[in-house]
Order: structure tokens, then C-alpha cells, then sequence
């Protein structure tokens, strides 16, 4: 089993940037796949971002493409969502989750999730 803690949400302007960071417990990081799911009040759980072990592949929901970027630093266990050009749209509680093998933009098929951290996008 893998703990997930996330960090760095908070409340930001519309227009404003907001980094998330996901330090992850594994041995073998490099082994998971990592995603970002985001779940707004009264919504379901959605897809955001995954990027898989070594980094090199990333894939995002069409909401977010062309504004957030997911990434991993392995040396420190950690992948980040860095968010740009925030929009109202975009508030919710952030979830980082891991599974072994390759990416999938399915939340079923991940074992792990972190508590989540909230982000307020105000206009």
C-alpha cells in the first residue's frame, strides 16, 4: 500500500496559478503510475492528469489541457500539477492516486488516493 499526502491547495483569483504537490510512501516509485482526480461539490470524482513511471508519457482531460501540467520528480517521490489560468470551473478537492502498471484515466483502476486538498477559484 502506498500513503499519499498531498499539499498546496488553497484560494486564488480566477486568471491566478496554483501548484499541487503528492509525496508518495513507495518503494519503487518509478513502478506507479500517477493521476490527479478532482471532485467538485455535488459531482462526481473526474479525471485530471496521469503521468506514467519514468515521466514520459502524460495525458489530460480536455479541461484542463493547455493549462495544467502534470510531472514527477522520482528522486523525491513526489509528482506536482502545476495549474494555470485557474477558472471558477476548476474548484474542487484534488486527489493524487498511484497504481502499479500503466496510466489509465479510469479512477477504478487506481489502489491508492491521498486525503485531497482544496482549491477555491474566486472570479
Amino acid at each position: 500500500q502506498v500513503q499519499l499526502v498531498e499539499s498546496g491547495g488553497g484560494s486564488v483569483q480566477a486568471g491566478g496559478s496554483v501548484r499541487l504537490s503528492c509525496a508518495a510512501s513507495a518503494r519503487a516509485f518509478t513502478t506507479y503510475a500517477m493521476a490527479w482526480f478532482r471532485q467538485a461539490p455535488g459531482k462526481q470524482r473526474e479525471f485530471v492528469a496521469t503521468i506514467n513511471g519514468d515521466g514520459g508519457m502524460t495525458q489530460y482531460a480536455p479541461s484542463v489541457r493547455g493549462r495544467f501540467t502534470v510531472s514527477r520528480d522520482n528522486a523525491k517521490n513526489t509528482v506536482y500539477l502545476q495549474m494555470n489560468n485557474l477558472q471558477s470551473d476548476d474548484t474542487a478537492v484534488y486527489y493524487c492516486a498511484a497504481k502499479r502498471g500503466p496510466t489509465s484515466m479510469a479512477a477504478g483502476f487506481y489502489d491508492d488516493w491521498g486525503q485531497g486538498t482544496q482549491v477555491t477559484v474566486s472570479a
